[in-house]
């Protein structure tokens, strides 16, 4: 490649974005403008402005925070795509389109594995279909042109221009189901949630990561993962990834210096407790090499999120039988079946006359409180606005008991509040004892006022 071309057509990056060069010849050959300008206008009308706002609560009031984000309309009827961290603990989500239409949005589902959310603009019936954008699936490779859209610091809408600079880059932390695109397109903050797009005006990916030591690089979910976890978002709400409690190892572990001597299949380094797996009895230094009779070979650890996520894509229940060679070449096969991880990850109840979330407590999303409690239930939001708001009830709060009722479960909380709703406890006030960084207090939520809310 024509170094100085690529580096004048780099510098024509404000160009692009802003729709104009303030006089004199453009930096750079003129088809590659007219490529830039063609992707631009085939997704630039699609990209949205979001505004969301979240309960911050820490010291029992409402602070109004405020999260600004981008997305991608992706349907005609207004499916948006955006970060799971754009949309996460929400009360509120405005769009603003590109025609500057404004418009509320409902979260329809949501993964933080993947750092994902689909949302839904709330739309009049008969209303005109939107402009979208189409995902590309394809792989794309290193080298390949790619421009980040999407509106950073919360201002206007923005195109930015680069390269994929790696095209399956494994990030320990956030690599459990997936690789990430990573490219030199500018991403600030703000173009969280918006559409990473090749030069044929398709989106490949979403941005979501932004990391400036050593350089101005971005790192963006692909397109590939995004259509495997949409459908699943649509159906559970989330990810619902099935759950086998396996603990695996590439065959050639280089970052723990461990190589084991083999061609084929993935290792367990062990299984959860009371998880599938163990139960089925496999042990540590099994090699699994094969999943319903076909071969498996997990030779790194950047192959590794690609075949967790095939299993965590298999259906509940449906038995999955794995061939596995125990020590000097033993043979065995079990069969069993995936539960749900949101099961395992554990439900949530919404109090609306207290004015708070509870969920409970699970070993992926809440080690620390795990810590503490491996069965119970936590404050997981608060409504600004309602009852618990002046309770000075925190988010992680473990609830050990309400009204002298133990509380191990969410049937336990639920329970209690419907006790004390229906007057069955004669009081208006809730008192919570609760369980703080490992020491107890007691806080009391006076409900006597009703601000329950949809």
């Amino acid at each position: 490649m024509n170094c100085k071309w690529l580096a004048a057509a780099l510098c024509g990056i404000a160009v692009a974005g802003c729709g104009g060069s303030g006089g004199g010849a453009a930096p750079y050959p003129s088809d590659f403008q007219e490529v830039v300008r063609g992707a631009n206008s085939r997704v630039f009308p699609a990209v949205v402005y979001i505004h969301a706002v979240a309960a911050d609560t820490g010291n029992g009031t409402d602070n109004g925070n405020v999260i600004r984000g981008s997305g991608v309309i992706v349907s005609p009827d207004g499916e948006v795509l955006t970060n799971f961290h754009v949309a996460d603990k929400t009360g509120k989500l405005r769009c603003q389109l590109n025609d500057d239409s404004v418009y509320d949005a409902e979260l329809v589902g949501a993964d933080k594995d993947v750092d994902l959310a689909l949302l839904r603009l709330k739309r009049p019936a008969g209303a005109p279909p939107l402009p979208y954008a189409e995902l590309d699936a394809a792989p794309v490779e290193a080298g390949d042109f790619v421009m980040a859209m999407g509106a950073p610091w919360g201002m206007n809408r923005s195109v930015s221009i680069g390269i994929i600079s790696c095209a399956s880059r494994y990030l320990p932390g956030s690599s459990e189901y997936t690789l990430w695109y990573q490219a030199d397109a500018s991403i600030s903050p703000g173009n969280s949630g918006g559409p990473l797009v090749n030069t044929g005006g398709r989106v490949v990916g979403l941005n979501t990561m932004a990391a400036m030591a050593g350089g101005d690089i971005g790192f963006s979910l692909p397109a590939a993962t995004i259509a495997d976890v949409l459908p699943r978002l649509r159906e559970y709400r989330s990810a619902n990834w099935a759950w086998f409690g396996l603990d695996l190892q590439p065959l050639r572990d280089f970052d723990q210096n461990i190589f084991f001597d083999f061609d084929s299949g993935v290792i367990v380094s062990g299984t959860e407790p009371d998880s599938p797996a163990r139960l089925a009895g496999l042990l540590p230094k099994d090699r699994i090499v094969a999943i319903d009779g076909v071969p498996v070979t997990v030779q790194t650890a950047e192959a590794m999120p690609d075949f967790r996520r095939r299993l965590g894509l298999r259906p509940f229940d449906v038995p999955v039988r794995f061939s596995v060679r125990r020590g000097s070449g033993q043979e065995l096969e079990f069969e069993f079946s995936p539960v749900p991880k949101g099961k395992v990850e554990g439900g949530e109840k919404v109090l609306k006359r207290w004015g708070f979330t509870a969920k409970a407590i699970n070993r992926f999303n809440n080690p620390e409180l795990y810590h503490y409690r491996q069965n119970g239930v936590f404050v997981f939001g608060i409504d600004g606005m309602g009852n618990s708001a002046g309770a000075n009830l925190r988010p992680d709060d473990i609830v050990l008991s309400v009204n002298n009722r133990t509380v191990e479960t969410l049937d336990d909380i639920q329970a209690a509040y419907d006790a004390a709703i229906s007057g069955a406890d004669r009081r208006s006030k809730a008192v919570l004892t609760v369980l703080r960084n490992g020491s107890k207090r007691q806080l009391v939520i006076d409900f006597s006022s009703n601000t329950e809310r949809e």
